[in-house]
């Protein structure tokens, strides 16, 4: 019966990859016959440009869908996003593909003691189409914006240059580096901190598992995760953008930094959304962490108005918003 289901779910995907790629060439053969300019500078995107970014998410869904990293809803919803953010800036998408191998290897990363913690753990840490939408979405927007206003442009961030493009390329980075700055600090803080965290709100001691409680090796590895993505958008910015933006721009080793305050950053603004907004409780019987209030559940922190889903959708967008302002101060 497991094999019937795995085998539906990849005929499923294939058929989806399928549609996929046609629906890709023939918006590619309609957009240069009715809609030449698109871009902001009326310019053409390559054919190679169009291929690579309609490709390139096909084998990374694929291979993630192999080992269980998306559900086929995941896998369908991710080549989507991923093809938008390649096609506006290959440093979006690597951004994209750093947070998405990072994040999959911390979820999986000790995760039998994460089962006896957490009542709604997933062995394997699978995403399916609300979760990729939720820490996916706030980039995918962004990355249209990129395309209909600045074009399929790899440029440096160059506030004095390009204002507009790169506002928009550090909220796109404010947004992944704080989705992976918080997988960072709850996946791998919940099993490497030595001691209870505490909850950001209160300074009170509380159970692993609980939503807002903090550890200083999470808000560690919440730096270091937002590192991880600034160094994929600047490796991005080395490999794709021209040597004529690179010699007027400014030292883009700062976007790493950058990156790494928008992964502090976001995880901190997480934090205190699931201590307040979202509810946590320890179940009587199970001793696991829950985050609906019913019979038999001992309340801890936070009130039930948004879910895990949610606070991590409003996070990324406040860490989004707020980033470009801080990379203005930092000098880029």
């Amino acid at each position: 019966m497991a094999n019937l289901a795995k085998q539906a779910a990849s005929g499923f995907l294939s058929m989806g990859v399928l549609v996929f790629v046609i629906t890709s060439l023939f918006l590619f053969i309609g957009k240069n016959l009715f809609f030449s300019g698109w871009t902001a500078d009326h310019a053409n995107i390559t054919p190679l440009r169009w291929v690579s970014s309609t490709v390139v998410p096909v084998i990374v869904v694929s291979w993630g869908h192999g080992r269980k990293s998306l559900s086929t809803s995941g896998a369908l919803l991710a080549l989507v996003v991923g093809f938008c953010l390649t096609l506006a800036h290959y440093s979006f998408f690597l951004c994209l593909l750093a947070f998405f191998i990072t994040s999959s290897k911390a979820t999986k990363y000790k995760q039998e003691i994460k089962a006896k913690q957490e009542e709604d753990f997933k062995e394997g840490g699978q995403r399916n189409w609300l979760q990729v939408l939720c820490n996916g979405g706030m980039a995918f927007e962004l990355s249209l914006l990129y395309l209909l206003d600045i074009g399929s442009s790899d440029l440096p961030v160059d506030f004095r240059h390009h204002y507009r493009a790169s506002w928009l390329g550090m909220a796109v980075l404010g947004a992944i580096s704080c989705c992976n700055g918080d997988t960072w600090a709850s996946e791998l803080g919940t099993v490497m901190a030595r001691g209870d965290p505490f909850l950001i709100t209160t300074f009170q001691k509380v159970p692993r598992g609980t939503n807002g409680g903090v550890t200083p090796v999470g808000l560690l590895s919440s730096f270091v995760g937002g590192l991880v993505i600034g160094v994929a958008y600047f490796v991005g910015v080395l490999m794709s953008a021209a040597s004529m933006d690179m010699e007027v721009a400014p030292n883009q080793i700062l976007v790493i930094l950058v990156g790494g305050l928008g992964g502090f950053g976001g995880s901190l603004l997480d934090s205190l959304l699931g201590a307040s907004l979202q509810f946590s409780g320890k179940d009587a019987k199970t001793g696991k962490i829950v985050e609906v209030a019913r019979e038999g559940v001992i309340p801890i922190a936070g009130k039930m108005v948004l879910d895990n889903h949610s606070v991590n959708l409003v996070s990324s967008i406040l860490t989004a918003l707020l980033l470009p302002k801080i990379a203005l101060a930092v000098g880029l």
